[in-house]
């Protein structure tokens, strides 16, 4: 094929400055065309899944700061020390959380009946911030009224006191009421503790005790953290995942996740065994509970305020595989139908109308009466064999006769490829699945041999959802560089094959410095900061770079460029976004050496011209460091302008190991 001049010099220049070798790259053209638009592009395609793994939901989005407000994990008083006369009892005002404690005067001027939290991993707090404090209080024998003294405390301070604020609060009822009082920090402390004096010579009961910064994400009253709701917005999702993961399953069923339990009132949402309370022995955390005061109505208010698709995930009655061996861990098929139920009952929760249902009553009462518009329902998780098949259909069966409205979501199992995975897909295009969810965490060579995964896959069946990946370095089972820009490149097949990939996920979303089991992950935090690793900018690039359709983008020989043999570690794709008259050229060079690269725009009609207007650039020096919470700003792409037009090629080098987006103007 006829090459331009431009293209040979500027290929002949870099075998020149480059040297020859094995790897010396001649040049490498791609074919974009711009005449036949190609698939649409789904704005479901790039979103986010979250699991409360790595303390990800309490101790992490949700922003509450005490640890076990209602004295209900199995060890009362675990996140609290308590100190003079006290008692724990069981007759409390929420029925799913009945334990409180009962403060009694010490019987002593000079002792003194208290409680202190630790917070998760310390109550990170910032000086000048507000927060709310409340407890729900009582005087149970009918005394007129009582002080709670309530106290931020630095326990290591070397001042006299090591109260850092202190804020009262005056109970006067001998009936369960909350009670409130803003505090404002007076420090910067990541480690405080919360300490509460009774201040009274007289009995108090206390139940549900919290602290909330008054910052939180839209002003929300018992919200979610500002900085990592902000780092979900940033993203643009198209999708919304929750809330699991293996914490769906459970560890046994007793333990899944049950989204009943998770609305209402948040004093009467019953406390839930985390599936990563105590799964690993060389990462354990035993205090590891779900308080589910993130839940469902939480998690489709999210969705709305992220713009986000919501894909809620239900248990189908099999608990983690990979946990249980034994057919008696899960729920028979004669015994399905409550879990069938809870479906029906969460897609009227999100969709149906007040008046005439009573979910959707309780979705009103909670403050929104209009509804989700809930589309898609994934049923299971990470299941495989027979069994899940089996169980699968009674819920394709009565969904589909309720709600054919519903896309449906199954799964391929754990792994991206073997015995399991070539099992499952058939049966879920047998079965009439709408989408199959996909998992893998693999290491390099696979990401690198990847780039055509869903050339071949069959266009007439499911969609495919690639649910949850990440690049996993082999040795390097943290978050580098290197790995997101594989991420980059294996996702330039994902847009490629837009008609047959409609959703895609990294995993896991979230991770406490202190509190993570799972690495690598999309956002690290501690308890006053958070940092936006390399794969979550891999990320922001495709979302914001989206566009609306796929642009057929081929080598002379009519083979995508997507890290094959010969094609000197490039990945490509292309996209037109028509909405802005803008196309959008993504290019990944995964390989030691710079690679020059010609454009060449086919099929320009009429009067439109083609023109430059950035290339946004993603590297690193050092291929194993990442963005840091000391150094949230190390790696981060870098826009240039583009000044080019009037022409149907152009020629660009591509770095060596180097993400770009090209941006052109069409108009």
């Amino acid at each position: 094929m006829k090459r331009s001049l431009s293209f040979l010099l500027f290929a002949f220049v870099s075998i020149f400055v480059g040297g020859i070798g094995a790897d010396a790259q001649v040049g490498t053209s791609l074919d974009i065309d711009m005449k036949k638009v190609g698939a649409p592009i789904q704005g479901t395609m790039y979103g986010i899944f979250i699991e409360d793994i790595n303390y990800a939901a309490d101790g992490g989005l949700y922003a509450e700061m005490i640890k076990n407000r209602s004295f209900e994990f199995p060890s009362h008083l675990q996140g609290w020390k308590a100190a003079g006369r006290f008692e724990l009892r069981d007759d409390g005002p929420f029925e799913r959380n009945p334990h409180y404690l009962r403060l009694y005067y010490p019987g002593h001027p000079h002792k003194h009946t208290a409680l202190e939290n630790e917070g998760f991993f310390g109550i990170g707090l910032k000086k000048g911030a507000r927060y709310t404090f409340s407890v729900w209080a009582r005087l149970p024998e009918g005394d007129s009224e009582a002080t709670l003294t309530v106290e931020f405390v630095d326990p290591r301070s070397m001042q006299e006191g090591q109260a850092t604020s202190t804020g009262k609060i005056r109970v006067n009822s001998r009936e369960w009421k909350k009670y409130e009082v803003q505090m404002t920090s007076t420090v910067t402390d990541p480690k405080a503790t919360v300490r509460i004096f009774l201040d009274s010579p007289v009995t108090v009961d206390v139940e549900h005790v919290s602290l909330f910064p008054v910052d939180t994400w839209k002003g929300r009253k018992g919200g979610l953290r500002s900085d990592l709701a902000q780092a979900l917005y940033d993203l643009h999702p198209g999708l919304f995942r929750f809330p699991g993961g293996c914490i769906v399953e459970g560890a046994d069923l007793g333990s899944r996740y049950q989204w009943k339990n998770s609305v209402g009132p948040v004093e009467n949402r019953p406390l839930n065994e985390n599936r990563w309370e105590y799964t690993f022995k060389h990462r354990f955390y035993p205090d590891y509970f779900q308080s589910y005061g993130l839940g469902f109505y939480e998690y489709f208010l999210l969705s709305e305020d992220i713009g986000a698709e919501p894909l809620p995930v239900l248990s189908c009655g099999l608990a983690c595989q990979f946990q249980n061996d034994d057919p008696k861990a899960h729920c028979s098929l004669e015994d399905l139908e409550p879990f069938i139920q809870d479906a029906l009952d969460l897609i009227d929760f999100a969709n149906a109308d007040p008046a005439t249902n009573k979910w959707a009553r309780l979705r009103s009462e909670m403050g929104h009466p209009a509804p989700f518009n809930l589309k898609y329902l994934a049923i299971g998780n990470e299941q495989w064999d027979e069994i899940y098949p089996q169980h699968l259909i009674p819920f394709i069966t009565a969904i589909r006769g309720a709600h054919p409205e519903i896309k449906l979501v199954g799964t391929s199992g754990p792994n991206s490829e073997g015995a399991q995975f070539d099992y499952l897909w058939p049966r879920m295009t047998e079965l009439g699945a709408d989408l199959v969810d996909e998992h893998f965490y693999r290491p390099e060579k696979w990401f690198l041999s990847q780039g055509a995964r869903y050339d071949t896959y069959d266009r007439k069946g499911p969609k495919v959802f690639a649910g949850e990946y990440a690049c996993h370095g082999e040795g390097k089972k943290w978050n580098h560089f290197e790995a997101s820009l594989l991420e980059a490149a294996f996702m330039t097949g994902l847009e490629r094959n837009a008609d047959v990939v409609h959703m895609a996920t990294y995993a896991p979303l979230f991770a406490h410095v202190e509190g993570w089991q799972w690495r690598p992950d999309l956002i690290w935090f501690d308890n006053l900061r958070s940092v936006r690793s390399c794969s979550w900018y891999v990320q922001n690039l495709y979302s914001t770079y989206k566009g609306t359709n796929v642009l057929t983008t081929l080598t002379p020989e009519g083979k995508p460029l997507c890290g094959a043999e010969g094609q000197g570690g490039l990945f490509a794709s292309s996209v037109l976004d028509s909405a802005k008259g803008e196309v959008y050229v993504k290019i990944a060079n995964t390989s030691a050496q710079e690679r020059p690269v010609e454009f060449s725009f086919k099929g320009l009609s009429g009067k439109a011209v083609l023109s430059g207007v950035k290339v946004i650039s993603y590297s690193s020096p050092d291929p194993d460091a990442d963005n840091t919470l000391d150094e949230p700003g190390k790696i981060v792409p870098v826009s240039s302008p583009l000044s080019w037009g009037g022409s149907s090629t152009f020629c660009a080098t591509v770095p060596a190991a180097t993400f770009q987006v090209y941006v052109f103007s069409c108009k």
